[in-house]
């Protein structure tokens, strides 16, 4: 091969190589981006009176004497909104039966509207959740949710050649020549001044519960319970797999029995996540009986087998890139074989295996399938060190499913899921971000 063809070789393979990059890169940009803003928004984002009013009573925080100055500021101009309904409902009573008959159904759905903007009505019954409890307490869905209020959906299909289209139409015009007519105005143009809306940080969404199924409230339990998962997973795990790198690197003979073993680790780093899952429910709880059904302790044994070829994989790589010159310095001062490994070889390989150690916790907090079967729910409190060997526990990684595709109300709260997701993903990125800060400062210590 000549020179110049070799270099046109050398340049087509670095930018093919840059090129990779950057696509990387950008696809990562495309994921990550949606969810930092849209999480952040969990955080950070205008709320309402209402928020204010669930802060105080669902977890006593805020300032009573100022929410009851708000309170009492929003009622003064809902007051108007409720006389109005008022004199509606007795202008319905006055009317002939086929015009009550036609108003009855669409003044629900203006009280059903109001009811999810400002929160329960005059009159209607204690609601036993939660989430009626209080109107919006986001601006951006109480603006949502005020469009509601203000038009009905319509659909156009005098176009059979078209699908359906949807337009909107005001309210108001169903309601011309009643006294309701005025209503939906004076809703629109103090709407700011019914529900106060303001800048919010609200740093619960990392240190409370939920309440009534993350419509309000935080994340923490789940936060809690991820952590307990990757961290026990760790604890069975890390300490397995440096050994089995050790037989593998330095006792190890080649032959059948140590071909089978290495055969069934590579084996083992291929199987699907959700097959742990079921061996953990089979194995562990229903033979070993660890737990009497989801558990703690049986998620955490579930994914320490599924990490486990991992670490052994990149304690055994450590172990290896250890030079020989360290191993014939120890031996010939007279050092065991066990103790040139405990003192000379595995210090020497510590960088590399900490971070496949740090990497595989990290895999750990962030897997679904195979804690779904041995140990998360969907919903549960923050649990103690004493509840891991009977307790399940909420992970994020689970709910961040649950909430997005089985919570029966999963598009009014979006911000919960992002906000999740967000959360999981500073989990991971801080893991392998102190893997690479433990590899540097170990090695700078063995160099001296």
């Amino acid at each position: 091969m000549n020179l110049g063809t070799r270099k046109i070789l050398d340049r087509s393979f670095t930018a093919l190589g840059i090129g990779s990059i950057v696509i990387m890169a950008l696809a990562l940009m495309i994921v990550i981006v949606p969810i930092v803003t849209n999480g952040i928004g969990a955080l950070f984002f205008t709320g309402t009176v209402e928020h204010r009013k669930m802060l105080f009573h669902e977890f006593k925080r805020g300032d009573s004497q100022k929410l009851t100055e708000e309170s009492a500021s929003a009622e003064r101009y809902r007051a108007k909104v409720y006389e109005m309904l008022s004199g509606f409902e007795a202008e319905l009573e006055t009317m002939a039966p086929e015009k009550k008959r036609e108003y009855q159904p669409k003044y629900t759905e203006v009280r059903t509207a109001l009811q999810a903007l400002l929160g329960p009505l005059p009159g209607d019954p204690e609601p036993m959740l939660t989430r009626f409890k209080y109107g919006q307490t986001r601006w951006e869905k109480a603006e949502a949710k005020l469009h509601d209020l203000l038009y009905e959906v319509k659909w156009d299909n005098s176009d059979p050649n078209v699908m359906s289209k949807e337009y909107f139409v005001s309210r108001a015009i169903s309601f011309e020549g009643t006294s309701l007519v005025k209503l939906f105005p004076y809703v629109e143009n103090n709407i700011s001044k019914m529900l106060l809306p303001e800048f919010t940080f609200y740093w619960g969404f990392i240190t409370d519960s939920s309440v009534d199924s993350h419509f309000f409230g935080g994340i923490w339990p789940e936060i809690q319970g991820t952590f307990f998962l990757a961290v026990g997973a760790m604890l069975f795990a890390f300490p397995l797999g440096v050994i089995a790198a050790v037989y593998f690197t330095e006792y190890a003979r080649p032959g059948f029995f140590n071909s089978m073993l290495r055969s069934a680790n590579s084996t083992l780093a291929g199987v699907p996540s959700i097959v742990f899952g079921m061996f953990g429910l089979a194995f562990f709880i229903n033979t070993l009986k660890v737990s009497e059904s989801k558990s703690v302790i049986a998620g955490a044994l579930t994914l320490a087998i599924m990490i486990l070829p991992t670490i052994i994989r990149a304690a055994e790589e450590a172990i290896l890139a250890v030079p020989k010159t360290y191993r014939e310095a120890s031996l010939s001062l007279g050092s065991t074989k066990w103790n040139t490994i405990v003192t000379v070889i595995l210090p020497a390989a510590l960088p590399g295996i900490l971070t496949g150690g740090v990497i595989s916790l990290g895999r750990a907090a962030g897997e679904t399938a195979p804690i779904i079967f041995t140990a998360a729910v969907s919903v549960g409190s923050a649990i103690g060190l004493a509840d891991v060997f009977s307790s399940p526990t909420p992970a994020l990684s689970w709910n961040i499913y649950n909430l997005a595709s089985e919570h029966e109300a999963a598009a009014q709260i979006r911000h919960v899921q992002y906000g999740m997701a967000l959360a999981l993903v500073s989990i991971v990125l801080l893991l392998n971000l102190s893997a690479i800060v433990l590899r540097a400062r170990i090695s700078k210590k063995l160099k001296g």
